[in-house]
């Protein structure tokens, strides 16, 4: 069931999208995703507009052409479970095509921004990959459009990876005010994969609760592979992992502010477990996967 804030896979296409989320159905005013299938031999064009994006792989590789003559040749990768992949950033007021000769899932995080940059390509071999927290609240963090990581106007992008039976996005966070050096305002959409086991899709559970600003955001979310939940303001998390089924999620960020970085705020009631951490080993089974060495063209 789709809510507001929750929206299931099916709720959510548009067109050729699977998922399409923009300023105006969020009801905010930067952060975008776009899912999109391709066949084998599949072609998809979009126009930037007013934002500045990303190609990401989510499976299956592909082709971005600009009509500025930029070519970029992305390998991807077999599933968000099984490596870090390379992408593409495209410029707002840009013109894109996408071609993919054997198929697959993409996705395009977007954001409303000013400044018009170069197209470039970001090597799977560059993307800092972060293992966070310790115990059942380890997570490993692809830092691929992370702020500071790789250059953009607003947009900031990562993906989480959570084994089975832990949780992340915890302890509850929030970056739903302007408040220098301490907590920045982004609104943020959570798109989110399970990996399957023994023939089942499997679940994941998201849960937000009102700050006490903005829109009074409170979700409690039964997750599958292909839903997403908007974040627009509130605490957010856990974000908890099914045992025996891995979650994935893609994080989408971009704000108002005029400096691009992620300072949250931990909630005041659970801030205290990153206390315990330092006592707990990395759950073993992190990293899922390692960024390959060298250019992954």
């Amino acid at each position: 069931m789709s809510t507001e804030f929750h929206l299931t896979a099916a709720a959510a296409a548009d067109g050729p999208y699977v998922l399409d989320i923009d300023p105006k159905r969020a009801g905010w005013g930067y952060s975008s995703l776009r899912v999109l299938d391709l066949p084998p031999g599949g072609r998809h064009s979009f126009a930037a507009g007013d934002s500045e994006w990303i190609v990401l792989p989510l499976s299956g590789g592909c082709t971005v052409l600009t009509d500025d003559g930029e070519v970029f040749e992305l390998t991807g990768r077999e599933s968000v479970f099984s490596g870090v992949s390379d992408f593409a950033y495209v410029p707002r007021d840009a013109h894109v095509q996408l071609a993919s000769g054997a198929g697959g899932r993409f996705a395009l995080t977007g954001a409303r921004c000013e400044r018009r940059l170069p197209a470039r390509y970001g090597a799977a071999s560059d993307v800092p990959v972060e293992l966070r927290g310790t115990g059942n609240c380890s997570r490993q963090v692809n830092n691929f459009g992370a702020a500071g990581t790789f250059e953009c106007d607003r947009l900031i992008a990562v993906e989480v990876l959570t084994p089975g039976g832990n949780w992340s996005s915890y302890p509850p966070h929030k970056h739903d005010e302007c408040r220098p050096g301490e907590e920045s305002e982004l609104e943020e959409i959570y798109y989110f994969e399970v990996e399957p086991a023994h023939g089942t899709e499997g679940v994941g559970y998201q849960r937000v609760t009102p700050s006490g600003h903005g829109r009074g955001t409170d979700v409690l979310a039964e997750v599958r592979s292909g839903d997403a939940v908007l974040i627009p303001d509130g605490w957010h998390g856990p974000s908890i992992a099914a045992p025996g089924h891995a979650l994935y999620y893609l994080n989408v960020m971009a704000g108002p502010g005029e400096t691009r970085e992620w300072l949250i705020c931990d909630h005041p009631d659970h801030g205290w477990i990153r206390s315990t951490w330092p006592e707990q080993p990395v759950d073993p089974r992190l990293p899922l996967y390692e960024a390959p060495a060298g250019d992954a063209r």
